[in-house]
């Protein structure tokens, strides 16, 4: 057990019997009241976000983590198969663990998977920024291309994405994982 006061954002905390993985951490002390931390938290299990006080003296249980590199391979089902670069071993990993980044997930991308100290996978982390093809969108015309609207494409993974108007079928774009969103085009 760890007192709250040292706990920094990033941390994974078992609160409540689940793992929750520490967004933001802020210390307030208001006017003449006792000082506490106001905990913003995402359920590992189940996706949710959390905000919770906690006491400044208060005691929290922080979870040993390992973070390895896997790399994807396909899609089973539910699950998401990834497989370890070093040993070769695969695990299945469940769509909730990656969490709406899934969409963006292609063929071969590495990611970063966050073990618990009994072995559980915790969180899977992918990278920030993905380089996927437009394999549909509605062609532009030359009035469309002079003004700065948005249209939608759907990508290589299946997902809609909104894009620029000068986007065409066939180009490559980048998409912040976290977000969502069209970043750029990628000239090759």
């Amino acid at each position: 057990m760890v007192s709250i006061s040292n706990v920094s954002r990033g941390a994974i905390i078992r609160w409540k019997g689940e793992p929750h993985s520490m967004e933001s951490l802020v210390h307030r002390t208001p006017g003449n009241l006792r000082a506490f931390y106001q905990a913003s938290m995402k359920n590992l299990k189940t996706g949710r976000n959390v905000e919770y006080r906690f006491s400044a003296s208060e005691q929290v249980d922080v979870i040993v983590t390992e973070r390895k590199k896997y790399q994807y391979l396909y899609r089973d089902g539910e699950d998401y198969v990834m497989m370890d670069t070093e040993t070769f071993d695969q695990i299945n990993v469940s769509e909730v663990a990656i969490g709406p980044a899934s969409r963006f997930l292609k063929d071969s991308v590495m990611v970063d998977i966050v073990f618990a100290d009994d072995g559980s996978i915790l969180e899977v982390e992918l990278p920030t920024f993905v380089e996927l093809e437009v394999t549909e969108t509605s062609p532009a015309s030359k009035d469309d291309r002079a003004t700065s609207g948005t249209k939608p494409a759907i990508v290589e993974t299946g997902t809609e994405v909104n894009v620029p108007m000068f986007i065409q079928t066939g180009s490559v774009i980048r998409i912040d994982t976290r977000s969502g969103e069209y970043m750029d085009r990628v000239k090759k």
